[in-house]
């Protein structure tokens, strides 16, 4: 399926079923607001990283409309619905501020993926919170718990909070935490460790003498 859709890229990652909470205050991105407010239309969140504009993005829903300034700017709650695929950037649209975009959402296999996978990540992401001393609530049992819940809790980077979003299948969303978790894990631990070190350095230390053999 292909259509146009209106565009606010933005320099964030925003997955299917995330809620996000936007400040809109640009002019263009007023107008654009408003009108997919007043029509119940999506608008589309392509990611913008190093100030190039990806392909990828999500599209986005209004879900309330949080409040309203005196100058027009507007706190807004959307929600992530389906992931895009840019085709075409239409930056001029007649009387309109904002740019869009022709777009095709590409087939994403979100399912359950592998339940014991999606466990091991959901350990080692409160391994990572509990050795960060970060307190988190998930909002939903582990069982319900999907990568896109867990991605941007994981320690990503943008870059790699994008290429997840590129991933089409649970599953290999799945790997790709594991894998990053994995490398990321121990790194923290040796700091971990390491600020110990430092602490103890300076304190007057109780310690055993080697004892030579006789």
């Amino acid at each position: 399926m292909t259509n146009f859709i209106p565009v606010f890229p933005l320099g964030i990652v925003v997955y299917p079923g995330e809620i996000v909470n936007l400040h809109i205050f640009e002019p263009r991105y007023k107008q654009l607001v408003n009108e997919c407010y007043k029509e119940e239309k999506p608008f589309g969140i392509p990611t913008v990283i190093d100030n190039r504009l990806n392909e990828m993005g999500t599209l986005v829903k209004i879900v309330e409309m949080v409040k309203v300034y005196d100058n027009g700017e507007m706190d807004i709650r959307t929600q992530g619905m389906r992931v895009f695929r840019t085709l075409e950037l239409i930056k001029a649209i007649p009387d309109k501020l904002y740019s869009g975009a022709i777009v095709n959402y590409p087939d994403n296999i979100e399912g359950p993926g592998k339940r014991d996978l999606m466990q091991r990540v959901v350990n080692a992401i409160r391994e990572l919170h509990r050795l960060l001393k970060i307190s988190k609530d998930f909002h939903k049992p582990d069982e319900e718990l999907s990568a896109y819940d867990l991605a941007h809790h994981a320690g990503l980077s943008i870059e790699q909070e994008y290429e997840l979003l590129g991933l089409l299948q649970e599953i290999q969303r799945q790997e790709y935490l594991k894998r990053h978790l994995g490398a990321v894990l121990p790194v923290i631990a040796e700091m971990e460790t390491l600020k110990e070190r430092v602490k103890l350095n300076g304190h007057f230390k109780n310690l055993s003498s080697f004892k030579f053999e006789d």
